[in-house]
């Protein structure tokens, strides 16, 4: 029946969506990583940003030497920042276009493409890879996000 909600029984049976929701997860189990990388840079380089953060490692002006930054963890976090800019964005996008009717073919190629790109994006800020590597992939996963939105663009408002 027409305008009616689609059942998630329906979703579920769905392979597209299938594949979107097991590269959703691994994007975000991905980037959720990067909140323990940074604190184990934080811990191993006894860099803090809170005072209660130093209190294992002494008590007053003893502690402050410790609320610092340190270079290591800000390219960590710098990092996790840039999967936010993206992440969440292929979420979004990556859903509207799962229920957009793409060939799944089509869908597996453009999940893979994503995941793959902002894992070496991840390994290119991490190591470091010397540039071009982290722009490239970058750019990689940024154009299969908005491929994916002109997909939806287009089926929905006939662009």
């Amino acid at each position: 029946r027409s305008g009616e909600m689609a059942k998630l029984t329906q979703l579920i049976d769905n392979e597209v969506f299938r594949a979107y929701a097991t590269y959703a997860t691994i994007v975000l189990l991905k980037m959720m990583l990067m909140s323990l990388i940074t604190a184990y840079f934080r811990i191993t380089r006894k860099a803090f940003v809170n005072p209660e953060d130093t209190a294992s490692f002494g008590k007053g002006e003893s502690a402050k030497k410790y609320l610092r930054t340190d270079p290591d963890v800000e390219r960590v976090r710098r990092g996790h920042l840039n999967d936010l800019e993206n992440i969440v964005p292929f979420l979004g996008i990556g859903l509207l276009y799962a229920l957009s009717g793409p060939e799944l073919s089509t869908a597996l190629l453009h999940f893979r493409i994503f995941v793959g790109a902002r894992i070496v994006h991840t390994f290119a800020y991490l190591i470091p890879l010397p540039q071009p590597g982290r722009g490239l992939s970058w750019a990689v996963a940024y154009t299969v996000t908005i491929s994916m939105a002109y997909k939806v663009l287009k089926t929905v408002l006939y662009l």
